[in-house]
């Protein structure tokens, strides 16, 4: 984890807050070329009810669309929050690289129980678990209290 990698966070947390502000879930991603430019950035669009809206999947659509096989393997994901399953599948379907986030799975699962929040349909799993020999880094403790705030927020309303 360097300097450029926190950069990048910290926008992943910027899109997070301005899902907030929209009425959705506090999520953001960007996708970061192999030679570091941003290709691709998106926020959570579940508030219409279509819980398939994360921006971890539009980044795999996109990329699949957009990059060779080469590129995409070089390229990487930063998330405000570690991938959920179906994103996890999506990234290696599409043959992503490495994937950086600001919170964890254990952590937001630990967040939302706290907070009262039902338990999902869809089982809490490390991307890890679902996608073999992918390079993950994180959680960041400053930018995971930053997380928790604004999940705190938009369950409290």
């Amino acid at each position: 984890m360097n300097d450029v990698d926190l950069k990048h966070l910290r926008r992943c947390v910027d899109l997070a807050r301005t899902a907030l502000d929209t009425g959705d879930e506090p999520f953001g991603s960007i996708l970061v070329s192999g030679a570091g430019d941003v290709l691709f950035e998106d926020h959570n669009h579940v508030a219409g009810g279509d819980h398939t809206q994360h921006p971890e999947f539009a980044i795999a659509r996109w990329a699949a669309n957009n990059m060779t096989p080469e590129e995409r393997a070089v390229a990487t994901v930063y998330t405000s929050g570690e991938h959920c399953p179906m994103c996890s599948a999506a990234h290696g379907w599409v043959g992503l690289g490495r994937i950086v986030y600001a919170s964890s799975t254990k952590q937001l699962t630990t967040w939302l129980a706290e907070l009262g929040v039902s338990a999902s349909r869809v089982r809490a799993l490390p991307i890890e678990s679902v996608v073999e020999g992918i390079a993950v880094e994180g959680p960041v403790p400053e930018l995971a209290e930053q997380v928790r705030q604004l999940h705190v927020a938009f369950h409290g309303r």
